[in-house]
């Protein structure tokens, strides 16, 4: 599947309610960050905290050009925490991490604007 970034494109086909509440998207925070040299494209590894009901994850997370290592720990992210893990090199992503493709096609995180409880669903 090839995801189209740009943001004149029509909207997907349609899907119904069910199809969307599948889709389990959480807040964490992102607890520690690393360089992930052995990466195809530039990415990072990162480690999040979803709170008591999920637990830690980590994921692979190609967000190099717009976010520095040092400025991600502390910061809340959202990610898909019921994709199966995906092996990436040595290393296994196991939640994806999500964001919107900036003008330059470089990604952006999506994090909510205030505080909310760790392993919040998004609905």
């Amino acid at each position: 599947m090839h995801l189209n970034h740009d943001p004149a494109s029509p909207p997907a086909a349609e899907i119904g309610f069910d199809d969307f509440l599948r889709v389990d998207i959480r807040v964490g925070r992102i607890v520690s960050a690393e360089a992930f040299p052995e990466a195809r494209k530039p990415a990072y590894k990162l480690t999040i905290d979803f709170g008591p009901g999920v637990g830690v994850r980590r994921s692979s997370a190609q967000i190099c050009a717009r976010y520095a290592l040092d400025d991600l720990p502390g910061r809340l992210v959202a990610a898909v925490i019921n994709f199966p893990p995906r092996q990436i090199g040595k290393f296994m992503s196991e939640v994806l991490t999500v964001g919107f493709a900036d003008a330059e096609g470089e990604v952006v995180l999506f994090a909510p604007d205030r505080d909310v409880p760790l392993g919040a669903r998004l609905f």
